[in-house]
């Protein structure tokens, strides 16, 4: 076998194990300064590299990512974050992660062109737009509940028109009778 096919199998292997689960991934995104993200650290992990690596190729390329595909996490933001985990699998970082939006992620598949990385690349997109269209899905059953409420408080005074109404049929107005019986008066 030559050393040339053995690599291509070896390649198929990796891109095959490299297939994640869909809630690893989704774990994964954080919501960052109103922005759905993914870390560098975890980006890296899933492409099968050194964060290092990751953040040499971005830098090289950096034409390819503006501010609104790609930002550095303040010292704050990232605490908070460090705080949402139990556990702690930071060790002892030197930088400030870097958050990538998703234009960010697409970019990154043209800067590594590795199998792992334009399979997992792929996974990631699908996921982002899953996202997407079941926030679309959930934007438009808040819509409806929204008017379903605004009807209810439009209709909540009729209603209470209609209580009131059913009240005095149930209990009508009773005339003064007079009283039954011997009469006594205190002049006696």
């Amino acid at each position: 076998m030559t050393s040339r096919l053995r690599i291509l199998i070896m390649t198929k292997k990796a891109v095959k194990k490299s297939i994640l689960p869909d809630e690893a991934i989704i774990n994964k995104i954080y919501l960052i300064r109103e922005q759905k993200v993914m870390l560098d650290k975890d980006l890296a992990e899933m492409y099968g590299i050194e964060t290092k690596r990751l953040k040499e190729a971005v830098r090289r390329n950096s034409e390819r990512f503006p501010k609104d595909f790609m930002f550095t996490l303040t010292q704050k933001e990232f605490q908070n974050l460090r705080s949402q985990f139990a556990t702690s699998s930071w060790g002892g970082i030197r930088y400030l992660p870097t958050a990538f939006t998703e234009q960010g992620v697409a970019m990154l598949s043209g800067v590594l062109n590795s199998p792992v990385a334009v399979q997992v690349h792929i996974q990631i997109i699908r996921i982002f737009t899953k996202m997407k269209e079941m926030l679309l899905t959930n934007k438009d059953i808040l819509l409806k509940l929204e008017k379903m409420e605004k009807d209810v408080k439009e209709n909540k005074e009729d209603i209470a028109v209609i209580f009131e109404a059913l009240k005095q049929l149930l209990n009508p107005a009773q005339p003064k009778r007079s009283m039954i019986g011997f009469n006594r008066t205190d002049d006696e």
